[in-house]
């Protein structure tokens, strides 16, 4: 549309208008050669349209299934349900058809601490279920629970001296008012790319950010300190693997707080910490940059007011399985994790490497590996052979690639996955061109339109699919 309004904008529309209507033939021929030039703008706009409008289709027509027997509850019921009817319900749900993630075949997303974890931290989250982190002279035991957790993943961390809350998303939020209150930046900028970084680097630049697993911190951390800038570790997926490392016998990748240049740095202890969903940990280099994640008002009408993160109003149930798993596992359990874990991303890393058709990308150090294919066989092909296995991989792109995040229960079934890995890669090999529809179409699409607003509409389409009851 945009290459349209600039066409058009360059016509002489009054002189042509009082042309045309001195020639009724000429003006026929004007309409006639203005909508071939639409069209010629339009459609290849049009038929992406028509794509993604496909693709919403399929993504409903997976999501949203009718399942015989099942009601569907779209009104709060005029009288309350019994107990035992609800539990009923919610064990039918719980147990849906899906990945079978309890045999290890998704990558990532459970992190499963075993079945005595499970029950320990649902006790603990029980103990705590109507807690709430805002009203610390209500729930005495709970603030010093918080505490404790925050200390025990900066031990963790290297962080002697160190501090942080329980949180993830507010290290830019930190930076962000530091570089306002303390630098004049108004106009900030942080930068993303780590090729591009030194580049991107100026004087409205506030911080410089990279994930944890990843090899480039050293480099960072130098950078960050050059510019005077601040510089955010996010320890997801690394959390409780890459302190390990080392003492598991494998590489050490330094990325903490022993980096100079390091001034925060967030930990998931949901994943390999075995905690509940929904507990993070952000540590920063000192109190007075964690005081910049603060809000506070000394106006309310309610009286003074002040809260650590965006949220008021916390879950203290999710702190106190938190702090249940921490204690549960021990730095041995996490040491013993860690070795079975990244030992199983090196077993498999190993097998790809026999296989001629893919490719390692990158240089894995923790519980994570990606790859890709050679030509002709196409990656997403080998996705949807790999589905119809039963595995959940994770799709990327720039480049093309597939990626598994090891956790424990891969640990056990590491030679089944080897095996339908090879086995899907030969099928994709002998017939390449079965796999233009499907993943191969779907992130083609992605990767060759050139307006990414239009793939953005099939990511807004899915998470709309996802309220649909």
């Amino acid at each position: 549309m945009t290459q349209v309004l600039s066409t058009l904008s360059k016509v002489d529309w009054r002189s042509m208008a009082v042309y045309t209507a001195n020639n009724p033939k000429q003006a026929f021929i004007n309409v006639v050669l203005a909508y071939y030039a639409l069209r010629q703008v339009l459609a290849p706009r049009q038929a992406l349209q028509r794509n993604i409008e496909a693709i919403a289709r399929d993504i409903e027509k997976g999501m949203i299934a009718d399942i015989p027997g099942e009601s569907r509850y779209l009104t709060i019921p005029e009288s309350g349900m019994a107990d035992d009817q609800i539990l009923a319900v919610l064990e039918r749900r719980q147990h849906e058809a899906g990945i079978e993630w309890e045999k290890g075949r998704a990558s990532g997303a459970v992190y499963h601490g075993g079945e005595d974890m499970v029950k320990l931290t649902n006790q603990a989250y029980g103990m705590f279920n109507l807690s709430n982190p805002l009203h610390p002279g209500v729930f005495p035991g709970l603030r010093r629970i918080e505490a404790e957790v925050v200390q025990m993943v900066l031990d963790l961390y290297n962080g002697d001296g160190c501090c942080g809350t329980t949180t993830i998303i507010m290290a830019v939020r930190a930076h962000l008012v530091w570089a306002r209150e303390e630098r004049g930046i108004t106009d900030p900028e942080h930068c993303r790319s780590c090729a591009s970084m030194r580049r991107a680097i100026d004087s409205n630049t506030i911080m410089i950010a990279g994930s944890s697993a990843n090899y480039p911190h050293g480099a960072m951390s130098e950078m960050a300190i050059k510019y005077k800038i601040g510089f955010h570790v996010d320890s997801c997926l690394g959390s409780f693997i890459m302190p390990f490392l080392k003492e598991a016998g494998f590489p050490e990748v330094p990325c903490d707080f022993r980096l100079p240049g390091v001034t925060s740095i967030s930990c998931d202890t949901h994943k390999y910490g075995f905690a509940p969903k929904g507990t993070s940990v952000v540590m920063y280099r000192n109190e007075h940059i964690r005081r910049y994640q603060y809000f506070s008002i000394a106006t309310w009408p309610g009286g003074i007011y002040a809260s650590p993160t965006i949220a008021g109003s916390r879950c203290g149930a999710v702190i106190a399985g938190a702090w249940a798993a921490l204690t549960k596992m021990g730095k041995d359990g996490y040491l013993q994790q860690c070795k079975e874990i990244v030992g199983c991303r090196v077993k498999i890393q190993n097998a790809i490497e026999q296989i001629p058709e893919l490719y390692i990308i990158g240089n894995p150090v923790s519980s994570v590996v990606a790859f890709s294919a050679h030509e002709p066989v196409g990656i997403f092909g080998v996705l949807d052979e790999m589905k119809k296995r039963g595995w959940d991989l994770s799709p990327l792109q720039y480049p093309a690639a597939l990626h598994l995040a090891c956790t424990r229960l891969t640990v056990p079934v590491a030679d089944e996955f080897i095996r339908d890995l090879t086995d899907s890669v030969a099928t994709v090999k002998a017939n390449p061109d079965n796999y233009k529809k499907g993943s191969q179409a779907l992130y083609g699409f992605a990767s060759t339109v050139p307006d990414s607003s239009l793939v953005d509409e099939i990511a807004y389409r899915f998470i709309d699919t996802l309220y649909k009851a």
